[in-house]
């Protein structure tokens, strides 16, 4: 299945600057990267999210209300080195068939307890062009449609494509292309998240 879902999200990517994969990894991969972020998150080890850059980083809940944790550059166990395995068979594929020139991958998991939402942003900074392209990997078990918690992306002739936040699924889009809010739901919201840099000139 990875080297049928890399194939649909680069495919996605080079006609659309986005795209969505599902079943990207085994379930039992799902179940233990969805453990190591609720411990993490149970031992307070996650910090809530800021939105800005450098000093001007801050908190504002009303914007963003999710908890993260900044994965390491080396895996921490087996079902993390999949997770990595999967975003660097991503990455090379990407580089071969669009030579977008993508270089490292920084990650966290993300928990977003039940109500919060993210407002409606893009992952590129104004005058920082380093991220290309964003992804996100879904851990969630059993979600069902009530649930909410869908990824918005706002694409360029005004609509919007909303993606279910269901295990196994794997976003990839453009990073400074499209605009993005994550709606609130009504369970707690689990992935793991990051962005693909391009090498710094």
């Amino acid at each position: 299945m990875p080297n049928e879902a890399i194939a649909t999200l680069v495919a996605g990517i080079a006609d659309r600057g986005h795209a969505v994969a599902q079943a990207t990894l085994p379930i039992t991969i799902i179940d233990d990267l969805r453990g190591r972020a609720l411990k993490l998150d149970g031992a307070g080890a996650m910090t809530r999210g800021r939105v800005g850059r450098g000093a001007a980083r801050s908190e504002h809940a009303e914007m963003r209300g999710d908890r993260l944790a900044w994965l390491a550059d080396q895996p921490h166990d087996a079902a993390e080195a999949a997770a990595f395995a999967l975003f660097e068979d991503l990455r090379g594929a990407c580089n071969r068939t669009l030579t977008l020139g993508l270089f490292e991958f920084e990650s966290h998991y993300a928990v977003y307890p039940p109500g919060a939402s993210y407002a409606r942003h893009r992952d590129r900074f104004r005058d920082d062009d380093a991220r290309v392209l964003s992804c996100v990997l879904y851990l969630n078990d059993g979600w069902r449609s009530g649930d909410g918690g869908a990824l918005r992306l706002h694409l360029d002739d005004g609509a919007t494509l909303d993606v279910a936040p269901v295990g196994g699924t794997l976003v990839a889009f453009l990073s400074g292309a499209f605009d993005h809010e994550v709606l609130p739901a009504r369970r707690t919201r689990i992935s793991l998240a990051g962005w693909f840099r391009r090498r710094a000139p």
